[in-house]
């Protein structure tokens, strides 16, 4: 049996993720830690595991890997710890808020050989691996445009925790959370941008954006556009791609598109790629760093920060 331990249940992907190492064959949620003691406890019961403290996690040698869902500004050092513990080291989105403390996880994850991934979940998924490798097997030809636009009603509907609107402990809104999810896409597809400019509102008045767009100008002169809010209801996940022999389009996995293959004409395409296991589910079952996807490893997450960090400025 691979045992792991939850540390943090401050993001809502938390439950999923201890549910999901649960459903894995061979693979337990044995211990779980939380800053309010209470809620570890209670979240101990309803697992049926442990309640523990960190030091007693990443002293443990029972414990293969550990799931960081601190809050956000606390990620840092908690990753530090756990790669220093020898533990396999699994993250919620982003990384960390700086740079600098970037940094010195990749440090730490590689110093320590540790088995890292990040929660990019949509390279998983059939209709975004189709869209991902059109564009990097050239089918496009040089993409001059992407746009990723991905928005639930988190505000409308009251479903997002309170927390979830804390500045400080989240680094912002919407963008640094559910903006995640485009800007990693963005970078998969056109590489690092060397220039970020963004536009912010609130309209439910919580303090932070709940409505935003960045606009990433890449070295090629490509642009992406980076899309999120929790503002919007039925909003499908959207990519388009732009290129210079075809263009993409896809809407919650069903996918278009228009190049030198289909005959320059606009089709949909009937056989998409088999779904992935999850970046968590790759994780927990590899033995060693390279089983991972690379889409899920140190430097697209290193990367991410710093996207978002200029996304921010």
């Amino acid at each position: 049996m691979k045992n792991f331990a939850m540390l943090g249940r401050w993001h809502v992907h938390a439950d999923g993720y201890a549910r999901e190492i649960n459903a894995l064959e061979g693979c337990c949620i044995s211990k779980v830690w939380d800053a309010d003691e209470a809620n570890a406890k209670a979240w101990a019961a309803e697992l049926g595991c442990e309640a523990a403290t960190v030091e007693d996690i990443l002293n443990d040698p029972s414990i293969e890997g550990v799931i960081i869902c601190n809050a956000t500004n606390e990620h840092g050092k908690l990753l530090v710890r756990a790669c220093q513990s020898g533990k396999a080291v699994f993250t919620e989105k982003v990384l960390t808020l700086t740079s600098k403390e970037a940094e010195e996880v990749r440090e730490a994850v590689k110093a320590n050989n540790t088995r890292f991934a990040i929660s990019f979940p949509h390279f998983s998924e059939t209709g975004t691996q189709f869209a991902v490798n059109a564009a990097r097997s050239g089918k496009l030809g040089a993409l001059n445009y992407a746009r990723v636009r991905k928005a639930h009603n988190g505000s409308l509907g009251d479903w997002l925790p309170p927390h979830f609107y804390d500045p400080i402990a989240c680094g912002g809104g919407a963008m640094i959370d559910l903006g995640a999810h485009p800007m990693y896409l963005l970078c998969a597809l056109l590489g690092e941008p060397v220039s970020v400019k963004s536009t912010f509102t609130q309209m439910s008045g919580r303090g932070v954006e709940d409505n935003a767009v960045s606009l990433l100008e890449f070295e090629n002169g490509a642009i992406g556009v980076s899309e999120t809010g929790f503002m919007s209801v039925g909003y499908p996940f959207t990519i388009e791609l732009g290129g210079t022999k075809g263009a993409l389009l896809m809407r919650n996995q069903n996918v278009c598109w228009c190049c030198e293959e289909t005959g320059n004409q606009w089709v949909d395409v009937a056989e998409l790629p088999e779904k992935r296991p999850s970046p968590l589910a790759q994780w927990a079952m590899a033995e060693k760093p390279e089983d991972i996807s690379p889409d899920f490893n140190i430097e697209v997450a290193v990367r991410l920060t710093r996207v978002m960090e200029a996304a921010y400025k």
